[in-house]
């Protein structure tokens, strides 16, 4: 499947976003999902995805911990699209497990303790939610984050046994926000009060003027850690 990642990766490289969608959302119907984060390039796919097949499999992992107002995003977004995101939550005996063992805000206090927080509540849920899957799709992008500028179109995700599509990968912050000014896309209200970049709430704060889009995620790690796991 390698192989076939580089070959797929070399066809759809600088091929438009609307297209690349429009061929593996045909070619592994039933198989393929969008794996949302419901940041502003995961809406952005979202609204291309319902136009193209609006039962196209769209899902979102609910940590138990997210702001307010990403859980009126969803009800917005299906709202808007007419359709049902699936929630996949973690199994809540690793959690009080976990809690138990570590305190109920144990991230704070090494990197070692926020992966295993970030493992219980996001990665353990997201294998369920791979089952049957041969694709997931993605909103990554190269200006997000120094751990993904070597991403790229289509990769082989060795860990998940899948194909990982960026179909937004060369896009640049303006162009997202341009398309969903455009469109009228459906969007998390904190992004308007200095939140590029919207995770767990504890884990996630305003960034100041000047700062990269990710300082407030993990804002207490280096830049070069800030991954939960989903994307290594």
């Amino acid at each position: 499947m390698k192989e076939v990642a580089v070959r797929l990766n070399t066809f759809f490289r600088k091929k438009k976003a609307e297209g690349v969608l429009e061929y593996f959302l045909k070619e592994y119907k039933g198989k393929i999902a969008l794996a949302s984060s419901l940041g502003i390039e995961d809406q952005v796919l979202t609204a291309m995805i319902c136009r193209i097949d609006p039962s196209a499999r769209i899902f979102t992992l609910d940590t138990g911990r997210l702001f307010p107002e990403t859980y009126s995003l969803i009800e917005r977004t299906n709202q808007a699209y007419g359709i049902h995101i699936q929630l996949f939550f973690p199994d809540y005996r690793e959690v009080e497990k976990m809690v138990a063992l570590h305190g109920v805000n144990l991230f704070y206090e090494s990197i070692e303790k926020r992966r295993l927080c970030c493992h219980v509540r996001k990665l353990t849920p997201l294998k369920r939610a791979f089952e049957g899957l041969q694709v997931w799709i993605c909103g990554l992008r190269h200006e997000q984050s120094v751990t993904r500028t070597t991403n790229q179109t289509v990769e082989w995700d060795e860990v998940h046994g899948l194909l990982k599509l960026n179909p937004l990968i060369d896009w640049t912050e303006t162009e997202v926000w341009e398309y969903i000014r455009q469109y009228g896309v459906p969007y998390n209200r904190l992004h308007d009060q200095g939140f590029p970049s919207i995770g767990c709430q504890p884990c996630t704060r305003a960034v100041k003027p000047g700062e990269d889009l990710r300082a407030g995620r993990w804002w207490w790690e280096s830049p070069e850690h800030k991954e939960c796991g989903l994307h290594r």
